[in-house]
């Protein structure tokens, strides 16, 4: 294989990776924040800054589409990357301190509607097909929540409402446009402040102070106590059960990273649950692994087909550590969050990994060459889903110096994935970035890698819908384009949750749908038996051949229609 791995040589100093930060405002770049990491950030935000300076078939996992050619050492990418027909497109939207949405606490309904009608508008423009939207930032809801307050990232005020539900607009919105929604949750942060009292009498961690403690400017549900876990597990499972979410999604936010000169403050919960274990950080990593496996078990239970994900910090352990470890330098989650992320996928309990590979291709201290490959390998072992998270942010900020970093990231993946073990997409850290398209880095990925539309990977483990064959009754011309209808013939329980839509030039006897180049769009369902759809792409005068394929709400799809053609 291309693939080579070489140890870096010196230590990171900070965490550069943290899905809940602020990040430069694309027009104001400013040194002071270059550089930083996305926990950099999230605390020049805290401290007040953030207002001067930032702004804030089943699916095969075997590569249908691999790049040309391999990949250099330094990252230069071949030419003409070929179409994946499946692979995830998302961007993290974040809530905590007004970073992407809402962009500023008290905004009308109306107001914070419309900007995520606006978040959803980019989603389309760069062809994403999944967003992960923050909804409980730190122990507060998006949602009416019986276990804990309105957000006050909403509204201003901690408690109050914000006049709708915010939740059921994201999950109704997103559907629409047929992009998977993710929820992502903060487990443990209770709030950016130490002071208790800055919360609503109402809150559990005033009704409960036991189950908190202070560290690092910031309050912390204890991981230790069981009686909190069940707190934040129920919170959560509030929204499975509530809401048609595509998935849970986690950051890498466990316990808090390392604050010089504190301890955190849990002896007292270690001597009293800590029996059987020889070390206080042994005893935290165990706490951490029950929670995620049993909030994993009980998404289940609620709804099967929700998937589970989590974002960690990008490495788990140095291979110069632990020999199963990665050949980096870095920090590692292991021993500086007790969140052994390795294991998590080990034992099958995440349906998807999305490890934060924040770093340039061939950084010795952590370098994307090694991470992406070191995953891949790891998630394979169970067949766990990887998609890698990308530091959109560090174009912005000035860290990554080549415009086309993403887009060779990307190149990369599809290497991995052709030569080494499964890679099936990419996350943007975040929406703000993704829309300010920083040195045209995202259009680099949208004419090199995202020129068509793409499925999001199938998980058949999660369950297969006995999907019926869709009629395509017809295809003629209008003055918009071409518009098709089609019949979605199965009974009531088995009908497609969204439809592709292939398309080739001329008048052909089939199509080939893993041809990624033939799919031109994918649609939500109607929820009617007869479904119409206009291609708007189509030009005047030449001739096209179509077919239509059923989804079920987790990216399986039926055969092809038969073809219809138009001239």
């Amino acid at each position: 294989m291309h693939l080579t791995r070489t140890n870096g040589g010196m230590d990171m100093t900070h965490h550069p990776s943290d899905p809940t930060t602020v990040a430069p405002a694309p027009t104001t770049p400013s040194t002071e924040v270059t550089g930083l990491g996305r926990r950099g950030f999230l605390a020049l935000a805290t401290a007040g800054v953030a207002a001067s300076t930032l702004s804030v078939t089943i699916g095969s996992f075997s590569p249908a589409a691999a790049a040309t050619g391999p990949v250099s050492a330094t990252g230069a990418a071949p030419s003409g990357p070929v179409p994946r027909k499946r692979e995830l497109r998302a961007m993290w939207i974040s809530s905590v301190v007004n970073i992407d949405w809402p962009s500023a606490a008290g905004l009308s309904a109306e107001q914070q509607k419309a900007e995520y009608l606006h978040w959803l508008d980019v989603a389309q423009q760069y062809r994403l097909n999944a967003v992960f939207v923050q909804v409980r930032p730190t122990a507060d809801a998006f949602w009416p929540s019986p276990y804990e307050p309105w957000s006050q990232y909403l509204t201003g005020t901690q408690g109050k409402d914000p006049g709708y539900d915010p939740l059921a607009f994201v999950v109704e919105e997103s559907h629409k446009r047929n992009i998977e929604i993710h929820a992502w949750y903060n487990p443990y942060r209770v709030s950016m402040l130490a002071d208790p009292a800055q919360l609503v009498p109402e809150h559990p961690a005033r009704q409960h102070p036991e189950w908190v403690w202070a560290y690092g400017g910031k309050l912390y549900f204890d991981p230790g106590l069981p009686e909190a876990q069940e707190h934040i597990q129920r919170a959560i499972l509030h929204s499975v059960e509530n809401y048609d979410l595509d998935g849970v999604h986690f950051d890498d936010y466990f316990y808090p990273y390392a604050v010089a000169g504190q301890t955190i403050p849990d002896a007292q919960t270690y001597a009293t649950h800590g029996a059987g274990f020889a070390t206080v950080e042994d005893w935290r990593r165990h706490n951490v692994d029950t929670f995620v496996q049993s909030i994993s078990q009980r998404i289940k239970q609620v709804k099967p087909w929700v998937k589970f994900g989590i974002s960690p910090f990008g490495i788990w352990r140095n291979a110069s550590t632990d020999p199963r470890g990665s050949a980096t330098s870095g920090s590692q989650s292991y021993d500086m969050q007790f969140a052994d992320t390795r294991k998590w996928v080990t034992e099958g309990w995440l349906d998807y990994i999305n490890p934060q590979i924040y770093w340039q291709i061939g950084l010795a201290v952590a370098d994307y060459a090694q991470l992406v490959p070191w995953w891949a390998e790891v998630a394979a072992q169970s067949g766990t889903q990887l998609f890698v998270g990308e530091a959109l942010y560090k174009v912005t900020s000035g860290v990554f110096t080549d415009p086309a970093e993403m887009s060779n990231h990307l190149t990369f993946t599809q290497q991995v994935d052709a030569e080494v073990a499964p890679v099936l997409g990419n996350v943007y850290f975040s929406a703000k970035h993704v829309a300010a398209d920083p040195q045209g880095s995202m259009t680099r990925v949208l004419e090199e890698h995202y020129r068509h539309p793409a499925l999001v990977p199938a998980m058949p483990r999660l369950g297969v819908s006995p999907l019926r064959v869709p009629v395509l009754a017809n295809a003629r011309r209008v003055p918009e384009g071409v518009r098709l209808h089609w019949n979605d013939t199965g009974p009531q329980r088995t009908r497609a949750t969204s439809f592709a839509i292939y398309r080739v030039e001329g008048e052909a006897r089939r199509i080939d749908i893993e041809d990624a180049a033939n799919l031109v769009a994918t649609v939500r369902t109607s929820g009617h038996v007869v479904q119409d759809w206009v291609d708007e792409t189509a030009l005047t005068g030449r001739r096209y051949t179509y077919v239509v394929t059923a989804l079920d709400r987790l990216w399986n799809e039926s055969r092809p229609s038969q073809v219809r053609r138009v001239v």
